[in-house]
């Protein structure tokens, strides 16, 4: 049996730079955009070099996919049984802004692939993504239920958390237009808690 050899420092260094650089690339233009020549470019490297790391651009953009999926579907999981539920749905809506704000390309690169039908990554929002918001709306149903939160559809509930949040990122220019250079989010949570207080607190 043939070991795999492990990656040197430098190697290491040049598939972290290569998938720097195709975040990036892939983040403004989608995968159809993009190109292997761009990536090398972004990332300092030529062409040849960088096929050696990664055989096509499919195979880093699926890297990438796979990485962030995991990133993404963190914050979802943190949602517990044993917290307030205000409380809880209300960390979930800042950790999702904070990654609008801390990971923007990681979010257009996401957005992106949906577009197009997520060709690349449909299998795991099928065996992951939804099993887990599945799990996620039964926990908030469950609040209804005992009278802890307002009757709200759960999944709509998410869908819209996803939606105010994300859009930071995803519509950023469009953001940075409107407001004129000033920091959206400075603004975005206090707004968010108030809306999502006003419509989660049992009457």
């Amino acid at each position: 049996m043939t070991k795999t050899q492990p990656r040197t420092r430098i190697q290491e260094k040049n598939r972290k730079t290569i998938l720097d650089a195709g975040l990036d690339v892939f983040s403004k233009y989608g995968f159809r955009g993009s190109t292997l020549d761009q990536i090398a470019e972004a990332a300092g490297l030529s062409k040849p070099n960088l096929l050696y790391y990664f055989p096509s651009k499919e195979a880093i953009h699926v890297e990438l996919l796979e990485m962030l999926l995991d990133t993404w579907l963190d914050p979802l999981r943190e949602m517990e049984h044993d917290g307030d539920p205000i409380e809880e749905i209300l960390s979930y809506v800042h950790r999702k802004i904070e990654m609008s704000r801390e990971y923007p390309r990681e979010s257009r690169l996401f957005a992106n692939e949906i577009l197009q039908g997520a060709p690349r990554i449909l299998d795991a929002l099928s065996d992951e993504l939804k099993p887990l918001v599945d799990e996620k709306c039964a926990l908030i149903r469950q609040w209804i239920s005992e009278g802890r939160i307002a009757e709200v559809d759960p999944y709509h509930l998410i869908f819209s958390i996803w939606s105010m949040t994300q859009h930071y990122a995803d519509f950023a220019v469009q953001v940075d237009t409107i407001m004129e250079g000033k920091d959206p989010f400075d603004g975005a949570q206090k707004y968010l808690d108030y809306l999502f207080i006003s419509m989660l607190t049992p009457k």
